[in-house]
């Protein structure tokens, strides 16, 4: 009898365990061979050269072709494990929650957004403001110029602040990036469903898709910011991408409502109807803007997010790609694209070439961001122990240490706001890390809009640029950037600059210090 019952037992644990298994199984995307899903591989090949060489520092991208992952890659140290910060690509999973609501008949596309805060609105309600709806917002065209994004960083009422900015044009007219507006539509929805953007997509969109910890900034008053802070992984915006090439279909079942893939992917403004042709033909920022979306050429459409983060869909080649980066120039990334991957799609199966796949897979492999050099200096032994004071900066750093073990470069950064910070840096290779102190990101002019997510994932590495020149340089790895704190020691004085990358070069301020 107690056998039968161990058994019994046991059997149990492989059921529920066999079940796990399948739910994960389930959860992530099928893989096949770029030929045998009509790719050429040397194409890929010719895509990841360029990307390599170009102006863009990629970090991950996945390829699907018929609902297959054909290719994939992260350059180290970024990984597949790994959230990555979406900036606007958050849109679009704002907009997806607009359109659950829409179908759960908790709100409409012509609802007036003035009538969901009764109680934040300005003394004087304006014609245009009464007759702003959920679709006009949706689609960029609030009326509103410029764009009032900035001052969620000056209010703790970012409703209130968004409602009281004049609308100075007939809502639905006129096209204007506004990521505050993104920011209403989460809070419309927080208003009609009782929880956040977050929370009502789990059981909608993110767990029918398999898609897990994930996070989402959110304001001061507990709502997702909406229109950027999600972070989600690599594989899960290729997911998003390819539920809208099915039509809102997943693994046989419809988890998007009926008809809105249609309705949120097509053209609602464009965006500067003045423009001449030529130079619409040759920008996908020119195409159209749809829900929260943009059209691109090659009869595609994207979720995008600043410094280059891309979910593009492209109905007409049955593909999905989703890419992280950092760039200036999103323009030149999605170039790389329309160059290189789309002459690669064929309608039919390709022969496979054993050398072709071999080099595309090392080339995978060998994907990787650059890495500081791994130079010495007698100078580490001078430093080591040593505290330097920093003048009054507006960096509000207070005091930067520095203690060399074993090759490793330990720093203690001390700031004005008596907050402590450690890091450790490795020579010649990363070393992972975490941190509270807030990264480098986005602002609107100078204010600062982003509620940190902490811990940060980082990873660390130093150089000696000349034997009186350290630099330090601390990757915020689920986020597009990275820090350089650059120190030159001169006697008992330090010149020290902290740069984030993605303005490297251009606003250097240097910070003087001296030992303590």
């Amino acid at each position: 009898m107690l056998f039968l019952k161990q058994s019994v037992a046991l059997l149990s644990v492989l059921i529920v365990l066999n079940a796990r298994l399948i739910a994960q199984s389930s959860a992530s995307l099928p893989h096949s061979t770029p030929e045998a899903e009509g790719v050429s591989s040397q194409g890929i090949i010719d895509f990841l050269d360029a990307a390599n060489k170009s102006k863009t520092e990629f970090h991950s991208f996945m390829l699907l072709r018929h609902g297959k992952v054909i290719a994939e890659g992260w350059w180290n140290p970024y990984r597949a494990d790994l959230r990555h910060t979406l900036y606007s690509c958050s849109k679009s999973f704002t907009a997806t929650a607009v359109g659950f609501a829409i179908h759960e008949k908790k709100l409409s596309l012509d609802d007036k957004v003035v009538s969901f805060f009764p109680d934040q609105l300005p003394d004087t309600v304006s014609k245009f403001l009464s007759g702003l709806t959920v679709k006009d917002v949706l689609m960029m065209s609030d009326g509103m110029d410029p764009d009032p994004t900035s001052k969620a960083g000056i209010y703790t009422d970012w409703v209130k602040a968004f409602l009281a900015t004049p609308i100075l044009y007939e809502p639905g007219t006129k096209f204007l990036y506004n990521s505050l507006g993104t920011y209403m539509l989460s809070a419309i929805v927080q208003k009609v469903t009782g929880e956040k953007v977050i929370d009502y997509l789990t059981p909608r969109l993110f767990e029918p898709l398999g898609i897990k910890n994930i996070d989402w900034e959110t304001d001061t008053k507990g709502i997702n910011t909406g229109g950027w802070g999600l972070r989600v992984k690599t594989e899960d915006m290729a997911k998003f991408a390819e539920l809208f090439l099915q039509k809102g279909m997943w693994n046989g079942k419809q988890v998007l409502p009926q008809g809105w893939v249609e309705e949120a992917s097509t053209a609602k403004i464009i965006q500067h109807p003045d423009l001449p042709q030529s130079k619409k033909d040759s920008s996908d920022w020119e195409q159209g803007y749809c829900y929260q979306m943009w059209r691109c050429r090659h009869n595609a459409y994207r979720g995008d997010g600043a410094f280059g983060q891309f979910m593009i869909v492209m109905p007409d080649e049955d593909v999905a790609l989703a890419i992280t980066a950092e760039t200036s120039d999103m323009q030149d990334e999605i170039n790389l694209v329309w160059k290189y991957l789309l002459p690669a799609m064929h309608k039919e199966k390709l022969n496979a070439d054993a050398k072709t796949t071999a080099l595309l897979q090392q080339k995978i492999k060998a994907l990787s961001v650059p890495l500081p050099a791994k130079n010495t200096s007698k100078m580490a032994e001078t430093i080591s122990g040593k505290t330097y004071a920093i003048e009054q900066n507006k960096k509000h750093l207070q005091s930067i240490g520095f203690s060399f073990k074993n090759d490793m470069c330990h720093v203690t950064l001390k700031t004005d706001t008596a907050a402590d910070y450690a890091f450790d840096f490795a020579p010649g290779k990363w070393q992972q890390g975490t941190t509270n102190k807030p990264g480098p990101s986005l602002t609107a002019g100078d204010i600062e809009i982003r509620t940190m997510l902490f811990p940060a994932k980082t990873e660390g590495s130093y150089t000696w640029k000349d034997d009186n020149t350290l630099q330090l340089v601390l990757r915020y790895i689920e986020s597009p950037h990275t820090e350089y704190i650059t120190c030159h020691f001169e006697g008992s004085s330090l010149d020290l600059s902290d740069e984030n990358s993605f303005d490297y070069g251009k606003n250097k301020m240097v910070m003087k210090a001296s030992l303590q």
